[in-house]
This record gives C-alpha cells, sequence and structure tokens, in this order.
C-alpha cells in the first residue's frame, strides 16, 4: 500500500495538515515563553501562571483550524472581542502581540504554504482585538 504525505488529502483539515494538537501546543508554548518576559504584555494576564491562558488560546486555535471543539465546550463562544474588552489594546499591544507570535510560528519550521495561512489569520485576529487608538 503507498502511503500518502500527510497534508496532501483534501478532507484532512488544516488542524491535521500541521500536525494536530503537538504543533499548536508548540505553537501557544512558545509564544507565552515570549509574554513572560514581555513588560508591555505581562501585565494584561492577571494570573500569576500563564498556564490557562495558554491552555485557553491553544484550545481556541486548535478548534478554529479544524481540531476538537473543547474550547467552546468548556467555554461557549469564543466573543474574542468581547473577552478581550477589559484590556486596552492599542497598537503597541498588537504589534508585541504579534512579536511573539512571529517568532512562535517561525519555530514550527511549516511548509511556506501553512505557514503563511496561519500567520495571515494570526495578523488579522490581533487586528481586531485592537480597542484603543493609543
Amino acid at each position: 500500500m503507498m502511503e500518502i504525505p500527510r497534508g496532501s488529502l483534501p478532507s484532512e483539515t488544516f488542524y491535521e495538515q500541521v500536525g494536530g494538537e503537538e504543533t499548536f501546543r508548540r505553537l501557544v508554548r512558545r509564544f507565552y515563553e515570549g509574554v513572560a518576559e514581555d513588560p508591555l504584555l505581562r501585565p494584561m494576564y492577571p494570573e500569576e501562571d500563564l498556564g490557562p491562558a495558554e491552555e485557553r488560546l491553544r484550545l481556541f486555535l486548535m478548534q478554529y483550524w479544524g481540531g476538537p471543539r473543547t474550547y467552546s465546550d468548556q467555554r461557549g463562544h469564543p466573543r474574542l472581542r468581547m473577552r478581550h474588552a477589559p484590556f486596552t489594546v492599542d497598537r503597541a499591544a498588537h504589534d508585541a502581540w504579534l512579536r511573539h507570535m512571529r517568532a512562535a510560528v517561525e519555530s514550527l519550521e511549516l511548509p511556506q504554504e501553512q505557514e503563511v495561512r496561519l500567520w495571515d489569520y494570526l495578523v488579522y485576529a490581533a487586528g481586531t482585538m485592537v480597542n484603543s487608538a493609543g
């Protein structure tokens, strides 16, 4: 039987094409390593432990890209703008978020087509969270 390379089946979700849960674990873990050291972003996370925030983002991204619906099962509809409303998300925060996410995306070493697709979404999502002109 001939082995079909991963990512070549049209019925595969993006989640499956990029390697499933482990890929999203690596992405979000790397992202929060940057956030933990960032003087602008770290104060936006009231929890001392970034683990719960890491889990929420990981579950959201997994669900968004076609993985398990655990995020919605646990938290309901994402309502991202509402959930971020208590925080001042200005252009500086947007840029810092994307800087750490860029490093995280690059660390995955995805094929270019998948990296571009993931990155384009993250840039779009970050832009929609901006709620302050500051």
